[in-house]
């Protein structure tokens, strides 16, 4: 059956959206975000699949500096719907590139 895209997506018969893949989820986080926040993405840290879609946390570039390692760097947390469209984010920690977690 086809998409009916005047309704949202859903085929005929009142079916829910199918979920976007993790991958395309990933750049979706990463691709928003940034868009948002003006920042370069560095990675994707974690992914995970939830009820209402999916959670990221992306690390992010915030001031870049020389020598690289003294860059510092953000972890936000990002919210995803089923269709990849955000929902929110939280930036949770922020770092310089060269520090290791102990």
């Amino acid at each position: 059956m086809a998409k009916d895209e005047e309704n949202g997506g859903k085929e005929g018969g009142g079916a829910a959206p199918k979920r976007v893949g993790i991958s395309e989820a990933m750049r979706q986080a990463a691709g928003q975000l940034a868009e948002l926040i003006g920042c370069r993405p560095s990675s994707v840290s974690s992914m995970k699949a939830t009820e209402d879609g999916w959670t990221a946390d992306v690390e992010v570039v915030e001031i870049e500096k020389v020598p690289d390692t003294t860059s510092v760097m953000a972890s936000y947390h990002v919210s995803l719907g089923k269709q990849g469209e955000l929902l929110g984010y939280e930036r949770t920690h922020r770092y310089t590139r060269g520090q290791v977690d102990r």
